[in-house]
């Protein structure tokens, strides 16, 4: 048999991760969680569901050609599943991809601005270094009194206030020229120390954007290898599909003749149990004649009894008029005739034993997966009459007697074709009617034809035999020589 929900399971298993992953992260997390449980609950529940309809609607079909079907729905069914897995596996690779990029550019950057700041602290070193020989320079000419002039000296050594001014603007000038040499080599080294602590910066920066494009090319690695996995199922899908509508379009022509066969066994059963309705007419018209006999026995004895007593009575009433008129005396008014006794009542016929008017189930509890009526066959779209109503019972559950009755016959698959073992229960009138019963793909029969049964009696095990493909009740109600819904019925 097909695997129906291996491709959904696999699907079921990673679609609870996903969730269980989401949910984890969320506020109000448990909640969350247990609302995904009840959705993966409901989906597989009605993806069983999906099933029993589409297995009971190949009722009465090759088991081969039915898995052909079944597995070529499942692809069709796990099509749109994959291809929406798809689009989300590309959608994941286009965002990796697009995180890499990013990730690839400010790394670009960053690498970029690291060289200029270092450009730029080996600008700053020159000049430092241009700067202290500078300061070595005035700090030699200090030393051999080129610049160490004071302000005395040079009141006392100018020979004019001309040359009193010119002296003092050189000194001047030599101190300013000082400070700016001091000034220019602390703002060199801030400069370089900012710069160094931003090459810091940067530095670390880099490494942890290396780490996050090594993390985005992973990413992007595994998502592009998700797509190629999801690309790859579709194609094996499409390919699936076409090799099972091919093997399926090969075997159609097997199918119509499985179908007429199952025409046949469904007229031969009906003639079958047109057959057990008139035995059960002919033994209530039987009945009812004997009934109607001893009736009419009856009648007729109260009759003769009623006339014995009234000739009795006649005789008596002679004889004392005699008497009296032998002795002289005025004959009796003769005697008003006695009251006949009233008749015991008839012991009525016996009739036959019959059910109770409630027909029970035959398996509990109830759960219809294809009902009464005319249904369409899947593989070739014809119209088809179930006779009967398909009930869920798993393999080796016990199934009853609907009512009393007894066992017409119990068939195996080799006699009935597509119904596999079956056993036909007869219960007589009912309420005026007849009624049969039928039970098709049993495992084991617990009865044997010719047995009386009781109401809710077990007769055989749920089974699979027949052309069906998985375990269930098929159970048929006919009244009067033509099928009912047995959920119409009082008790279903």
């Amino acid at each position: 048999m097909h695997s129906w929900g291996t491709g959904r399971a696999r699907r079921a298993v990673r679609l609870g991760a996903a969730l269980m992953t989401v949910v984890a992260l969320a506020v109000g997390g448990t909640a969350a969680q247990a609302d995904s449980r009840d959705d993966l609950v409901r989906e597989q529940e009605q993806n069983e569901a999906e099933r029993e309809r589409l297995e009971s609607s190949l009722e009465g079909v090759e088991s081969n050609l039915a898995e052909t079907y079944l597995a070529l729905e499942d692809a069709k069914n796990r099509l749109p599943e994959a291809q929406e897995e798809l689009a989300a596996a590309q959608e994941a690779l286009a965002a990796a991809e697009r995180k890499q990029e990013q990730v690839a550019g400010r790394l670009e950057l960053a690498q970029a601005e690291i060289v200029t700041i270092e450009s730029a602290i080996a600008d700053s070193a020159e000049r430092i270094d241009s700067t202290r020989s500078a300061m070595g320079e005035l700090a030699r000419s200090t030393y051999r009194g080129d610049h160490a002039v004071s302000s005395l000296e040079v009141v006392l050594d100018a020979s004019s206030t001309e040359d009193f001014l010119q002296s003092y603007a050189v000194r001047e000038t030599a101190v300013r020229a000082q400070t700016q040499v001091l000034d220019e080599l602390e703002t060199a080294s801030a400069v370089t120390r900012n710069q160094r602590q931003r090459q810091a910066a940067v530095t670390e920066r880099i490494a942890e954007l290396k780490v996050e494009a090594d993390e985005a090319v992973v990413a992007a690695d595994e998502a592009r290898a998700v797509a190629e996995e999801r690309k790859a199922e579709i194609e094996q899908i499409q390919a699936e599909m076409a090799d099972l509508a091919e093997q399926l379009e090969e075997k159609k022509v097997e199918h119509t003749g499985q179908i007429a066969e199952l025409e046949e066994s469904n007229a031969e059963l009906a003639r079958e149990i047109a057959r057990i309705d008139e035995e059960n007419r002919r033994a209530e018209e039987a009945r009812k004649a004997e009934e109607a006999r001893r009736a009419e026995e009856v009648r007729k004895a109260e009759e003769a009894r009623q006339l014995r007593l009234a000739q009795e009575a006649a005789r008596q009433a002679e004889a004392a008029r005699r008497a009296a008129t032998e002795a002289g005396r005025p004959a009796p008014a003769p005697a008003p005739a006695p009251a006949p006794a009233p008749a015991p009542a008839p012991a009525p016929a016996p009739a036959p034993a019959a059910p109770s008017a409630a027909l029970v189930p035959p398996v509990r509890p109830l759960y219809v997966t294809s009902p009464y009526g005319y249904r369409v066959y899947p593989i070739t779209g014809g119209w088809f009459m179930h006779n009967g109503v398909d009930l869920r019972s798993a393999c080796g559950n016990v199934q009853v007697s609907a009512a009393a009755g007894t066992v017409v016959s119990t068939k195996p698959p080799w006699q009935t074709g597509t119904s596999g073992n079956q056993v036909i229960i007869n219960h007589g009138i009912i309420g005026g009617s007849s009624y049969v019963t039928v039970y098709n793909h049993l495992s084991a029969f617990a009865v044997s034809p010719g047995q009386r049964v009781s109401q809710g009696q077990a007769i055989g095990r749920t089974g699979a035999t027949g052309n069906v493909t998985g375990c269930h009740v098929h159970f048929e109600v006919w009244r009067n020589g033509a099928t009912i819904d047995p959920m119409s019925l009082p008790g279903f």
